[in-house]
């Protein structure tokens, strides 16, 4: 391994708080949709885009963070566009909603696969597959969402909490072993916990 990867891989392993932040938020907001199945349009934009918006800033910090100007900078940048976008036109949010979360599952799973797909040589073999895991699973939810819009909101809120709590589940488990790789990489801490 090229030594100008250690210095980056050490960065991600420290990190893993990221990973762990966005999947509490998309297990909350899935959480959050099937207990108020029926709230109005409203109420499941304004949670929407509090979402991206969150989910964008956390990997917006991580990627500053750790210097890293790729993949994660995107899919942060994309997820506050997303989330402004949301906040910008809520009477046209009926079908732009649909539109917006089919754009950025889309987007988001493509680019949670290239990140995996980018660093496998630097990431454990199983948080490279979660990675991936989550992005198929963001790509084939946006394909869904795109193909049938017009199915009504209660409907697609369940589709939506139940992408929103698989993804959440599957990214804190990346950062749990991800922070299982950064605790045996430092070693034992004496001190206040991280």
């Amino acid at each position: 391994m090229p030594d100008t990867l250690v210095p980056r891989t050490n960065s991600l392993l420290r990190h893993w708080w990221a990973l762990i932040i966005r999947g509490l938020l998309a297990i909350a907001f899935g959480l959050l949709a099937i207990i108020l199945p029926l709230a109005t349009i409203v109420a499941l934009i304004a949670l929407f885009a509090a979402f991206a918006l969150l989910d964008g800033f956390t990997s917006l910090g991580s990627a500053i963070a750790s210097r890293d100007w790729g993949w994660q900078l995107f899919g942060g940048l994309l997820g506050i566009a997303i989330g402004v976008l949301t906040i910008l036109w809520p009477a046209s949010a009926g079908l732009a909603l649909i539109i917006f979360i089919a754009a950025w599952a889309l987007t988001r799973g493509v680019f949670d696969i290239a990140a995996a797909v980018t660093l496998r040589h630097e990431l454990d073999a199983r948080l490279e597959w979660m990675l991936i895991v989550s992005g198929i699973v963001s790509v084939v939810f946006g394909l869904f969402v795109a193909a049938w819009p017009v199915v009504g909101a209660l409907a697609i809120i369940g589709v939506i909490a139940g992408f929103a709590i698989f993804l959440g589940l599957t990214l804190v488990a990346a950062g749990l072993r991800q922070r299982r790789l950064h605790r045996s990489n430092v070693g034992p801490r004496v001190g206040p916990p991280l």
